[in-house]
């Protein structure tokens, strides 16, 4: 059987983040079994449904990297996909409830008649879930096209699905309770219908379903923030599913090798922020260093920073500090510019020692001295100026520190006295010492 499974999402607001780890999960089922995976677009919503929206789906996934192989602008053989172009396909399979006599007319709408018997689906993550149709007056027949002429949900859902030959159907478990219609209605249709598997839902931090209002729900905002799409999926993946192994970080690629719907779990996955985080730092500390940089220039250059022709080995002094491309800028500023701002406190501490001033002062003398510069004559330097006072090297790192960045932490101290150069070190340490306390 050739695996084919689809994404079915409306234009009416941004990708969702739990629309993406649906997307995601179906796309990787599809990847993984060599199937294929459809973009369909539910647009029958017209006062809802925006151009923006149409976009923002199609660019969500773009950068996400799920890749559709039929649907809007890939084309295909079981077009259109859009809802809104399928309305004598729609027309053509209610003309058959109508002559087998499944559907019948109600307050000007039209009714499906369901059977009257309990109806299982054997759903692939949740198990075998039965609705008992027996009694009327719990589960009502119910209305495919509405007096307007419209089909509803259920209707062009199942439609679509038969039409475009689904083999599996993966969504979130909010749909659970609607599949055990759409079996009745693809019974009726004389089909064999696809395989479903229900997926938990996502929740915030404090248990409550994550809603389209909620921080961190868009898509579309984690480029902004400085995410990798390779950090964002690598987290989507891993709310409600699980490799069973404790390994967290995976490239696409990988999940495509390791996921199946078998690892699904049943209960709700909480979306913690500061993990999604820590996870693209993952993937920024796996980078090779010129890819590092050059995914980081961008967020640089619109910081109104130079990027100098050594930015490669400048953007590698910070790759270890940063968990997201937008903390770039602040974290390497004071190797470009030689105006940046300090931490008001940091270096009020240090101008408030008058030993570390000391210290410092002679700095400028035995930076001088250095042969050739570099990382480790640098450090030797500060080790001469330290032995002159007395005291250990160790005791004048952190002031040289603040007094070259401005900051209490940041890249490895030799990084930046070798990116630096001496005379922009010189010159620090002066102005720093000069500065009234």
């Amino acid at each position: 059987m050739t695996v084919r499974t689809r994404f079915a999402p409306s234009p009416t607001g941004y990708l969702h983040v739990g629309g993406a780890r649906t997307a995601l999960f179906c796309w990787l089922f599809a990847r993984k079994h060599r199937g294929q995976f459809i973009l369909r677009v539910e647009d029958t919503d017209e006062a809802r449904n925006t151009d923006e929206a149409r976009q923002a789906i199609f660019d969500g996934l773009s950068w996400l990297g799920l890749d559709w192989d039929e649907g809007p602008q890939a084309g295909g053989a079981h077009g259109p996909y859009y809802q809104s172009q399928r309305g004598e396909i729609y027309a053509r399979y209610f003309e058959k409830l109508v002559d087998s006599g499944r559907v019948y007319e109600s307050d000007g709408a039209w009714r499906f008649r369901f059977e009257r018997r309990p109806v299982t689906v054997s759903d692939l993550v949740c198990g075998d879930v039965t609705i008992d149709y027996t009694d009327e007056s719990n589960t009502p027949d119910m209305v495919v096209r509405r007096s307007d002429g419209s089909f509803v949900f259920h209707f062009v859902n199942v439609v679509d699905d038969l039409e475009m030959q689904v083999s599996h159907v993966i969504r979130g478990e909010d749909h659970l309770m609607n599949t055990p219609k759409h079996l009745q209605l693809i019974e009726a249709f004389g089909a064999v219908p696809p395989a479903y598997a229900h997926i938990p839902l996502i929740q915030n931090e404090n248990g409550s379903k994550m809603s389209k209002r909620d921080k961190g729900a868009a898509v579309g905002d984690y480029p902004r923030q400085g995410f990798l799409a390779a950090g964002l999926v690598n987290y989507l993946a891993l709310l409600g599913w699980s490799p069973k192994t404790g390994e967290e970080i995976f490239t696409l690629d990988d999940l495509v090798q390791r996921f199946s719907l078998e690892a699904v779990n049943r209960a709700p996955a909480r979306f913690d922020a500061e993990k999604c985080a820590w996870m693209n730092q993952q993937h920024l500390l796996r980078m090779s260093r010129q890819d590092f940089a050059d995914a980081s220039e961008p967020s640089v250059r619109a910081a109104g920073l130079p990027v100098p022709e050594n930015f490669a080995d400048i953007a590698a002094a910070v790759q270890e500090k940063v968990r997201l491309l937008s903390d770039v800028p602040a974290a390497l500023e004071f190797l470009l510019n030689d105006d940046f701002p300090g931490e008001e406190e940091t270096v009020a501490k240090v101008r408030s020692n008058a030993a570390a001033l000391t210290w410092l002062a002679s700095l400028p003398g035995h930076f001088n001295a250095v042969s050739e510069w570099s990382a480790d004559a640098a450090k030797a330097a500060v080790a001469a100026a330290a032995a002159e006072h007395g005291v250990k090297a160790g005791q004048l790192m952190f002031p040289l520190r603040v007094a070259l960045s401005g900051k209490h932490g940041g890249p490895d101290l030799g990084a930046i006295l070798s990116l630096l150069g001496r005379e922009r070190c010189i010159e620090r340490v002066r102005n720093f010492v000069r500065e009234p306390s």
